[in-house]
């Protein structure tokens, strides 16, 4: 069944996948007057602030739950001139490009799963926080060239019972910013078993990973 919801306003539409959201709470702690949670009916009210400011709190949710239709005059969201994933301290890989995640094309941010334990894979939905997933945020800085070019498709194809393939430039930073590497090419883990985390080292194969609970992505 589709979470997806439009909530329409006179200058800006704001669009929530429910399906993406983990709960950050970022739009409700720098915007409660158009994002008020535990109420009746509709609790996205996108005429109660400027659109300028609705629609830059949209852009800063980092599972891309959310995303705008701008209205008439008003620019929509761009990919960023770097693509980036930062890995979260015990939590999910926070994608910020122009996505293609096995077809879908519908956001350029995205939470995937990297604990193995989500049950709506590949995206996160905070199974990680129950299942008590520890992993690192800061994995050791990685010598790694220079790339000539930083953004432009970036192309996530979930493996199946596997890892995360990724094809096109991305730079891999830790929690706190760091870059960890740099590259056009890689498997990230997302079975949470790996010893090289935040990179696949195989580990999949001798734990057993399934992707139960992959979502359709069409």
């Amino acid at each position: 069944m589709s979470q997806i919801d439009e909530y329409e306003g006179a200058q800006v539409t704001i669009v929530n996948d429910g399906k993406r959201c983990i709960h950050s709470r970022y739009c409700v702690l720098n915007l409660n007057s158009v994002f008020v949670p535990n109420v009746d009916g509709a609790w996205i009210k996108p005429d109660a602030a400027g659109p300028e400011t609705v629609m830059a709190v949209v852009e800063k949710c980092p599972s891309g739950a959310l995303r705008y239709l701008p209205g008439e005059g008003a620019e929509a969201e761009r990919a960023p001139t770097v693509n980036t994933v930062r890995v979260w301290e015990n939590g999910p890989l926070a994608f910020h490009g122009e996505l293609d995640i096995a077809g879908d094309i519908s956001s350029f941010r995205a939470t995937l799963c990297r604990c193995g334990l989500s049950k709506r894979k590949p995206f996160c939905d905070h199974s990680h926080a129950d299942g008590k997933f520890a992993a690192t945020g800061e994995p050791e800085t990685r010598e790694a060239p220079v790339l000539m070019v930083r953004n432009g498709p970036l192309k996530l194809t979930p493996q199946p019972d596997g890892p995360l393939l990724v094809e096109g430039a991305l730079e891999i930073c830790a929690a706190s910013g760091r870059t960890v590497s740099r590259t056009m090419k890689t498997w990230l883990c997302r079975c949470g078993h790996s010893q090289d985390k935040p990179f696949c080292d195989g580990s999949h194969k001798k734990a057993g990973f399934q992707d139960l609970g992959q979502l359709p992505l069409d």
